[in-house]
């Protein structure tokens, strides 16, 4: 089976940078929530990005995307993964995919339709990370496909905005769970360097998901340890 790429991706300014012309050894995609920029380095998804960028992963592409802007993700994806340049996706240049896809509420919630997306193309993901995962009406964050290996949610429950307390696979041969993670900020608050209004008085605990250092940091060591050269395997043979 090959995947023919689309000629023109949704418009997005992450979208515009030019991928590599060598294929990369790994893919992170992450998506913030809300209607934050994709650059606005005031956010924990986007420091996370900055960081993966370093000197210990330099073959590993690494962008972040308004949730608005799942499609554009999408397109830089099948652009990266066709290492030929020839237009079309071939069973080889999929097999090599690895993917990881991250997000914050609305973030959180593309980073699952992101995976689905590349379900349909027939393109395997390696981890997808969920952080206080808040759905739109149309969308559903709570099962995962079954091209992606691993999955991990972290959640708040408290307040008007709160994420989803579980997710599963859809199929549990294929994916596996790594847990559903509670993050109590009324028993256990942290302080967001100069929060808004709107967060400190009617969402404090989903921001405080955000910019929870200990939370971010657990994220990010999912995603290194996935970055390691023996994780290929998982994305390139997914469990029968």
């Amino acid at each position: 089976m090959v995947t023919t790429l689309l000629l023109a991706a949704e418009y997005s300014p992450a979208a515009a940078v030019k991928p590599a012309e060598t294929a990369p050894s790994s893919i992170v995609i992450g998506f913030v929530g809300g209607f934050v920029r994709h650059d606005n380095l005031r956010h924990n998804p986007v420091l996370l990005a900055q960081r993966l960028r370093g000197a210990d992963s330099p073959d590993t592409y690494v962008q972040v995307f308004e949730n608005r802007h799942r499609k554009s993700a999408y397109q830089i994806i099948l652009r990266l993964l066709d290492k030929n340049h020839d237009g079309v996706l071939s069973a080889e240049e999929k097999s090599r995919a690895r993917i990881i896809i991250y997000g914050h509420s609305w973030g959180a919630s593309a980073a699952v339709l992101l995976a689905g997306d590349l379900r349909r193309a027939g393109i395997p993901v390696l981890l997808t990370v969920q952080v206080d995962s808040v759905a739109k009406p149309w969308q559903n964050d709570a099962v995962i496909p079954d091209n992606v290996a691993e999955a991990v949610n972290f959640y708040q429950p408290h307040g008007v905005i709160h994420g989803r307390a579980q997710i599963t696979a859809a199929d549990p041969v294929k994916t596996q769970i790594l847990g559903n993670h509670l993050f109590d900020y009324k028993t256990d608050p942290v302080e967001c360097p100069a929060p808004s209004w709107f967060d400190r008085h009617v969402t404090p605990s989903h921001a405080q998901s955000e910019c929870d250092p200990r939370l971010w940091s657990q994220v990010e060591d999912l995603v290194r340890q996935r970055l390691l050269p023996q994780f290929s395997a998982v994305a390139a043979n997914p469990k029968p």
